[in-house]
This record gives structure tokens, C-alpha cells and sequence, in this order.
């Protein structure tokens, strides 16, 4: 199977914010998806290793940032390879955001949207989780902003891997561009960077 396929498919890229107590998340997502207008509900899907997911769902609360084309890598390597578990994603961020009353953050340069959401059903998808959230409160950010969307993304945004002279054997995550020194590749391996499994990983040749 050529996973790269899937990068062909008309998704956007988003910054999903979480708050418990006073941890203050955000994590990258590619899938959130209009449902209903009335009432007005979207649809957040989100991987249960991410820590955010677990903020999510113990809360019931959320904000979508809808990330534009001019969004630097850095927000996406600062929000989307590191773990809310092992740092504080909110301290020193390389761009400038906004607080809600609930204390949810948005991003407001680089953006084009943004959405406050409760959360009224989850479904179970095995490896992730779909939440079905209905939207409070959303606002344009910006008229002139494009959106961006995963294959822009993959094309434009995001360095494209060098491969290391010294590996003779390994596996490149198609996602991020992590290499995993060794061969086979473990299956239930995961990557360490974006936490994608084994399936999305290629070998070095």
C-alpha cells in the first residue's frame, strides 16, 4: 500500500487547545469536519496517545485554530512533534495566540478561523477518537488568509527529510521524516516524533 496516497485526500491542518486545571495543551490535528448547521457541530478526530486527546475528553471542552498557508513549520514541529506530557507548549510558543474566557487558546496570526467547542458524543475508532462537539462560538480571523491544507502541507510547508550517509538499514516516517536506525521495523512500533505507527513508516533504500 502507498500511504502517500492518503495525502492526496481535501483535509485541512488545525490546532486543537485543551485546558485542565491549569494546564494549558494544543496539538496539531488534520481532522476536523463540518457535521450539522442546526445546530451548528463539527467533528474533532484526534489519536489516543496524544495528550491533548486525554484533555479533551476529560474536559469536554475545545478550541480549533484553522491554520492558514503562511503557518511556519515551527508551529507545526512545536505543537505537533513534542508531547504536552513532556514540556509546556504554551511557554515561549513561536507565534502569538489568544485566550478565551474559558481560558482555551487560539492562534491569531497565521490563522484563518477559529472555533470554541463543547463536546456532546465521542466515538470509539480503536487508535483514536472522534469527537462530536458543538461549536459555542467561531470567528474569521482573516478574509486574506488561505487555509492550508495536508497536501500543501506535505509539498511546501514541511523540510524535506535528509537521510543520514551512515544509516544502512532503516525505516523514515513518511509523516514527520523520524528514521529508525534497524531492521525489521518492530509492528507496533511508534513513532516518537508525530506518533504514527509502523504503517506509515518506509523503508530505507
Amino acid at each position: 500500500m502507498n500511504n502517500t496516497a492518503f495525502y492526496k485526500l481535501s483535509y485541512g491542518l488545525f490546532l486543537v487547545t485543551a485546558k485542565k486545571e491549569d494546564k494549558l495543551n494544543g496539538s496539531i490535528v488534520n481532522t476536523v469536519i463540518q457535521l450539522t448547521t442546526n445546530p451548528q457541530q463539527i467533528s474533532i478526530t484526534m489519536n489516543k496517545s496524544s495528550y491533548n486527546h486525554d484533555l479533551v475528553k476529560e474536559t469536554g471542552k475545545a478550541a480549533v485554530t484553522v491554520l492558514s498557508t503562511t503557518t511556519p513549520f515551527e508551529v507545526f514541529k512545536h505543537f505537533g512533534f513534542q508531547s504536552g506530557r513532556d514540556v509546556d507548549k504554551f511557554e515561549n510558543p513561536p507565534c502569538s495566540y489568544t485566550l478565551t474566557e474559558d481560558g482555551l487558546a487560539y492562534l491569531n496570526t497565521g490563522a484563518c478561523a477559529y472555533f470554541i467547542c463543547e463536546v456532546k458524543e465521542t466515538i470509539d475508532l480503536g487508535t483514536h477518537t472522534t469527537f462530536i462537539a458543538e461549536v459555542k462560538e467561531a470567528e474569521v480571523l482573516s478574509d486574506s488568509e488561505i487555509p492550508m491544507t495536508y497536501a500543501f502541507y506535505q509539498a511546501v510547508v514541511k523540510p524535506k527529510p535528509q537521510p543520514k550517509e551512515e544509516v544502512k538499514k532503516g525505516y523514515r516516517c513518511t509523516v514527520c521524516g523520524y528514521v529508525y536506525e534497524g531492521d525489521p521495523l518492530p509492528e507496533d512500533f511508534i513513532c516518537p516524533w508525530c506518533k504514527h505507527g509502523a504503517a506509515d513508516f518506509e523503508k530505507i533504500v
